[in-house]
């Protein structure tokens, strides 16, 4: 079993090489993201942290009727809306957040790999580098495109604005950081069948 690392920036397209890879080559995948948000279901460990933390924070503000109020619902899920607004309110929080949700994807992930028998195992994350994905990864793939793609890509699936398109790109790692730090780099700023092609040389190469 090969393991890959996929990342790169908002709008490179990175779905679309995940669904290649999963169609045509039998690839198992991983995304950080949506694992995360799975870890963070009612039921789940991570749950418990999260809402303990969310709790002491709401409290040392003196908003205590909150965590009755506004942090859950009656069905015991996340309140998403008042979530992202408290995350967002401070850095501190966000910090206190991915301290617990990180490490929980990660070990998540670990385990798993032990228990798949499958080709390819993906591990796709906007953050893998920092996250340290390169001492579970066998290599690393930056997928790339062009800033005008990225933008039109956006803006027609996601109805962003112009400047919100910039802003959160700026926000991201830039082109020189991704490609220092992974082995391969995919152009998918093209046609498909140009995509596939780089996939498949990839592959055959180190086959």
């Amino acid at each position: 079993m090969k393991i890959i690392g996929i990342t790169g920036g908002i709008g490179a397209g990175k779905s679309m090489i995940l669904e290649i890879l999963k169609r045509e080559y039998n690839a198992y995948v991983i995304e950080t993201d949506r694992l995360a948000q799975r870890l963070m279901e009612p039921g789940e460990e991570l749950y418990d942290q999260l809402f303990h933390m969310f709790s002491d924070v709401l409290r040392s503000r003196g908003e205590e009727s909150l965590i009755r109020e506004q942090l859950v619902m009656q069905n015991g899920e996340w309140n998403r809306p008042f979530l992202a607004r408290l995350i967002f309110s401070d850095p501190e929080i966000l910090r206190q957040m991915n301290a617990l949700v990180h490490p929980a994807v990660k070990a998540y992930i670990l385990s798993d790999i032990k228990n798949q028998a499958v080709p390819l195992y993906i591990i796709e994350s906007a953050i893998l580098i920092e996250d340290g994905y390169d001492r579970i990864c066998d290599e690393l793939w930056y997928i790339y495109a062009d800033t005008d793609t990225r933008i039109n890509r956006l803006m027609n699936s996601r109805q962003y604005s112009y400047e919100k398109c910039l802003q959160i790109m700026n926000s991201q790692a830039t082109e020189d950081y991704y490609r220092e730090h992974t082995l391969y780099t995919i152009d998918n700023s093209g046609d498909i069948d140009r995509v596939r092609d780089q996939i498949h040389l990839i592959l055959n190469t180190n086959s």
